[in-house]
């Protein structure tokens, strides 16, 4: 295949996309060096906040809080240029440990996310699958 066709491929795949994929890892000790106070209040929500905080290693929920955050937002992303802060990206959890769910501004409310959260060890891993409903 010559550079052109390749590129006419690839824009042929990413044409029209309205299902996307992300995906984020965390490796727990740098996490947990660089979380600070400022940190936890710049991206975090008050709910998610109480969440993590009802544990007693509230650190590895604030990581996977945050790892869900970035597969989302790299999911989102491939959709939509519109900005997105972290901190607008909520990640809802109705029990403990229970089935994690997203919550974003009414401005995208045309997205279906599903998470799946993983840790094991000194890793926390996520991936987000987005849906536009058009």
């Amino acid at each position: 295949m010559k550079s052109n066709q390749v590129k006419e491929f690839i824009t042929s795949l990413s044409t029209g996309l309205d299902l996307t994929v992300g995906n984020d890892l965390v490796f727990l000790p740098d996490f947990e060096k660089s979380f600070n106070e400022l940190f936890k209040k710049k991206v975090f929500t008050t709910r998610e906040i109480a969440y993590c905080e009802q544990f007693d290693k509230p650190i590895l929920r604030y990581a996977s809080t945050w790892a869900a955050k970035e597969a989302v937002y790299k999911s989102i992303k491939q959709l939509s240029d519109t900005s997105l802060p972290f901190n607008k990206i909520e990640i809802v959890r109705e029990k403990i440990q229970g089935k994690p769910t997203v919550s974003l501004p009414v401005l995208f409310s045309d997205f279906q996310i599903s998470l799946s959260i993983s840790h094991d060890g000194s890793y926390v891993w996520v991936i987000a699958i987005s849906k536009r409903i058009i």
